[in-house]
């Protein structure tokens, strides 16, 4: 079976981009990423439009934060693969473009910040327990494929 997880973009700011994300045509949470921007940055560039594998990782400093967290759930990181000229790029928990590294967060809430007038994405650690349970049962049963762009 192949999952299909579908990052759908809809708000942008100077730097950062809000999403909805779709489970299987299903709408699940928000996402927020970095700025889309024509030469990158890195750990401040948004993940360039198309379709990617999602892997489990299972080393790195942020996989053992998370072991940490998360010792009940947690078998990996969701890292999104095949990206090319990026790597290290999961999907993980934050609210604002300064927890991105240029990777994909998620939350149930979002909000427009007039002061800054940048988007954010609360309950994210929620969201993110949600979002990785679903996607690790997908990814027992087979390829989880994410798309991402407007």
């Amino acid at each position: 079976m192949k999952a299909i997880i579908k990052v759908r973009r809809i708000k942008a700011a100077s730097n950062s981009m809000l999403s909805k994300v779709y489970i299987n045509g299903e709408f699940f949470c928000y996402g927020l990423e970095d700025a889309v921007r024509d030469q990158k940055i890195k750990g401040r560039t948004a993940i360039p439009a198309g379709t990617y594998p999602i892997r489990l990782n299972t080393y790195g400093g942020m996989n053992s934060r998370y072991k940490k967290h998360f010792p009940k759930l947690h078998r990996g990181m969701l890292e999104i693969t095949e990206i090319p000229d990026y790597s290290y790029v999961y999907i993980h928990i934050g609210n604002n473009f300064g927890d991105t590294s240029g990777c994909l967060l998620v939350g149930f809430e979002k909000r427009y910040v007039k002061t800054s007038g940048e988007y954010e994405i609360f309950e994210s650690k929620a969201a993110y327990r949600a979002l990785y349970k679903k996607v690790l049962a997908l990814l027992e049963q087979g390829e989880v494929w994410l798309e991402i762009g407007f």
